[in-house]
């Protein structure tokens, strides 16, 4: 891919420059003339190899978030309904995307569609941006003739999504802080406070420690002295937990255990369920083929548990059966979900009872976050204050005993 400098002139005659990435002049002239300007020069510029080698690598660091995936659909999709041209489509959001790594995507994208390349096939060579279901989304209203359509529909998909995202996000902010605070609170009393407690009551002749503040002492001297082996242990568990998550088996025994926790297996499943309806339901109404819909929607439930219910129903319905039964047999999805995904197969509306069944259950996940993020903050802060006080307790119950003994041998004496 070369750069290059051009030279042209507006509509209204105005005389402009500018620098732009294209695999020839050709290609770059024909691009500013579907802008509307005419072209008077066009010459490539040399650039360093390392330094765009070093740009692409600092590039590819950068992660594309969902948010800015929504905002690109969003637009893409408004210019296409307009009746914009893809390649002036790409252009203006290469040029207005802040993210410098889906803005080399795009100027990519825009080259490869220029030379004659569908966009679902250009948007699947980055499989890290664009996953299967945006794809296959793409693909699907490619060969219906109905892209605009499918754009807007993966645009208000991904927002939905985005949106579920950040409540549940949001409900775990509140504990993580909590817990963070709390973390910080121990450190600090450990590292500063509780030496200063244990060289007093060395000095006062204290033999014999309460049970609590032998607990609060070695707590102290751990992270005191073997701080790199807690520091270990913590991204030794981070790093073999991701390690057991990457394999299937691993998988499936963390979402087993995930879904048998008190109130969030139940809101995890709940989660998984509408992402299971709402995704099913948007590639089928998009016009893609069931089978292909439900591998895709096994690939971003997001519980392994599922998705092998999910991959059960497919054998199942290639096999000619319905897709209510497996999914029924798996124990994860409630009578409701089977009845109603059966009475959409009976009647030909599968989609539309997909998506009544989302909207229900994303009500349902935003209720129970709701009741969490009520119910979790005067557990926090019992558990903020249990600390506190624990620490408090085991450095003030030997003071309060060496009190008491002063105070007996005082009083000992002056009986005498």
């Amino acid at each position: 891919m070369a750069t290059f400098v051009y030279t042209v002139r507006d509509t209204a005659g105005v005389v402009r420059t500018g620098s732009s990435e294209a695999e020839n002049e050709e290609i770059l002239a024909r691009r500013l003339r579907e802008q509307g300007f005419a072209v008077t020069e066009i010459k490539q510029t040399k650039k360093k190899k390392a330094a765009a080698g070093a740009n692409s690598f600092l590039q590819n660091l950068q992660k594309v978030k969902v948010d800015e995936l929504a905002m690109f659909f969003r637009q893409f999709s408004t210019m296409v309904e307009a009746g914009v041209s893809f390649v002036r489509c790409l252009t203006v959001l290469s040029e207005q995307t802040e993210n410098a790594r889906l803005r080399r995507i795009i100027h990519e994208m825009l080259h490869e569609v220029e030379a004659g390349q569908t966009l679902s096939k250009c948007m699947g060579k980055y499989p890290r941006v664009f996953d299967n279901l945006m794809v296959g989304l793409v693909h699907a209203g490619e060969i219906g003739g109905v892209l605009e359509e499918t754009l807007n529909r993966l645009s208000v998909f991904i927002e939905n999504d985005v949106a579920l995202r950040r409540k549940v996000k949001s409900a775990m902010t509140y504990p993580t802080i909590v817990l963070y605070l709390a973390g910080g609170i121990i450190c600090g009393l450990c590292y500063f406070i509780v030496p200063k407690f244990i060289d007093l009551f060395k000095s006062m002749g204290v033999k014999e420690m309460p049970f609590m503040t032998q607990v609060l002492i070695a707590i102290s001297n751990f992270l005191l002295y073997k701080s790199w082996l807690a520091i270990m242990l913590v991204f030794g568990i981070k790093f073999g937990f991701a390690a057991i998550n990457r394999t299937k088996t691993g998988k499936i025994v963390i979402d087993k255990i995930t879904l048998m926790l008190p109130v969030v297996g139940n809101l995890n499943l709940k989660v998984g369920v509408a992402r299971f309806a709402r995704t099913l339901g948007t590639l089928l109404v998009s016009g893609v083929p069931i089978l292909q819909a439900m591998e895709t929607v096994a690939g971003v439930v997001g519980n392994q548990l599922m998705a092998d219910a999910i991959m059960e129903a497919r054998a199942r319905i290639r096999e000619g059966d319905r897709i209510g039964e497996p999914l029924k047999k798996s124990g994860l999805f409630a009578p409701m979900v089977v009845h109603m995904i059966s009475i959409g197969e009976e009647s030909g509306a599968l989609d539309q009872m997909l998506s009544k069944v989302a909207d229900f259950y994303e009500d349902e996940v935003n209720a129970a976050l709701d009741d969490l993020s009520a119910a979790i903050e005067p557990v926090m802060i019992c558990l903020l204050g249990g600390i506190v006080l624990f620490i408090l307790l085991a450095l003030w119950m030997p003071i309060i005993a060496i009190i008491q003994q002063l105070s007996g041998g005082d009083g000992g004496k002056d009986d005498g």
